[in-house]
């Protein structure tokens, strides 16, 4: 396979899924044969031309949308100040903030030049999340998870986020999530609601 048609199958893969692993582009580069470095420096030449762009060690995108990299820590979602400002209960800019249970380094990272934080969170707790309506499709904490989440990680909540919240929260969605939870964390959350 030449260098054109190796080109061609990467934008192919890349056109059903924004982001790649380098494990996959250099299955597709050198097949079941490994072909010692070739894969690297495809990959290395890729970046070098602007045609591929690094997310994450070991993964890339074509996009310039530093959320994506909330695929390369999965299990993992979008969430807290990221989540509320997706989901239109406050106005405010916010950078991508990554819940992941996989244990990584935490803190912000820069990914695309922007800076995107990362916080880890128990196995216990990965739940209550769905796609985001874009072309993406990357996962967002739902609204109860969001609210349970900005509790839980000791955010503030002021009271305008707290009434939108209010009006859009499933109290049997939110009552049956805080299960696992501790009872401190239930009755704060539930006394904050007022249910």
């Amino acid at each position: 396979m030449g260098k054109q048609k190796y080109q061609q199958a990467i934008g192919e893969l890349l056109a059903k899924s924004p982001v790649i692993s380098f494990a996959s582009l250099q299955r597709l580069v050198t097949g079941k044969k490994k072909v010692k470095g070739y894969g690297k420096q495809l990959v290395h030449n890729l970046v070098r031309q602007g045609k591929l762009k690094p997310l994450a060690k070991g993964w890339y995108t074509t996009h310039d949308e530093a959320s994506l990299a909330v695929y390369c820590f999965q299990p993992a979602y979008l969430g807290l100040q990221d989540a509320v400002s997706y989901h239109g209960f406050w106005e405010q800019e916010t950078i991508p903030i990554i819940l992941t249970t996989r244990k990584v380094r935490r803190g912000i990272r820069n990914v695309l030049g922007s800076n995107v934080l990362i916080r880890h969170l128990d196995t216990k707790y990965y739940f209550g999340m769905a796609p985001s309506a874009d072309r993406f499709a990357v996962p967002y904490s739902d609204t109860e998870k969001t609210l349970i989440d900005m509790v839980y990680f000791k955010q503030g909540i002021s009271p305008a986020v707290q009434k939108e919240f209010k009006k859009k929260v499933d109290q049997k969605k939110l009552k049956k999530y805080l299960q696992p939870y501790p009872l401190s964390l239930r009755k704060k959350v539930l006394k904050m609601m007022r249910y």
